[in-house]
């Protein structure tokens, strides 16, 4: 998700964007982190996981709505008209850039873990004049706050707050919630490599958000 400019700077100093979509998320992250958050520790997140499910499920309804053919994914035009009944006013352009990075798997298919990262990379971008062109909020209260949440915890997993997520702060993250206990590490690294997807050792809030759906209990193999 970002390439590395010279072999003598560190990979937090020198990570760039690879995609438009990626850059306007990293400068749309670093702009929220601005605020701070109000998560002090992953155990609290983990403790929501249980709400967030539950309003992740409520989205089915709203995903088989707009999927048309009942077929278990939107397509791109079928995105497009799904963002105009929610009054989301992306560009053509945006609507097939979030598209193609959140059709995980290529398939030129959205199943529905991967229309609830897209929604949340809406909520992200709802307010920047800049990324995208969202000038309104998706229009679902409860599912925004949990959107919330999500951003908020990334905000306290980037500690030095440059819009990805690397392993020492994960550790650093986990450490924080298990103080004295010999397996924090062990937990770190494999939350850390879950999220990782393309393992290139960085994390951006897409790859996160593909993770935490898992986490709850959402993947696309309930789709099957």
């Amino acid at each position: 998700m970002g390439g590395a400019l010279g072999k003598g700077d560190s990979p937090k100093k020198s990570w760039v964007p690879e995609t438009k979509l990626e850059a306007k998320m990293v400068e749309a992250m670093q702009r929220r982190e601005c605020h701070g958050c109000s998560t002090r520790s992953f155990n609290t997140i983990i403790l929501k996981f249980p709400k967030i499910d539950e309003s992740f499920r409520k989205c089915r309804a709203i995903f088989e709505q707009f999927d048309e053919d009942s077929n278990g994914a939107i397509d791109q035009e079928e995105l497009k008209r799904c963002f105009k009944k929610l009054e989301i006013s992306f560009s053509e352009e945006d609507i097939n850039d979030l598209f193609k990075a959140c059709d995980f798997n290529d398939d030129l298919g959205m199943k529905f873990n991967e229309f609830i990262v897209l929604l949340c990379l809406v909520y992200l971008f709802k307010d920047d004049p800049k990324a995208l062109h969202a000038k309104s909020r998706i229009g679902m209260p409860n599912l925004e706050a949990t959107f919330e949440t999500l951003v908020d915890t990334f905000v306290f997993l980037d500690k030095n707050r440059d819009g990805y997520v690397s392993k020492n702060e994960m550790v650093q993250a986990i450490n924080e919630t298990t103080s004295g206990e010999r397996s924090s590490g062990r937990i770190a690294m494999k939350r850390f490599e879950e999220m990782d997807w393309d393992k290139n050792g960085m994390v951006n809030f897409k790859e996160f958000l593909f993770a935490f759906t898992r986490w709850v209990g959402i993947d696309e193999g309930e789709d099957e």
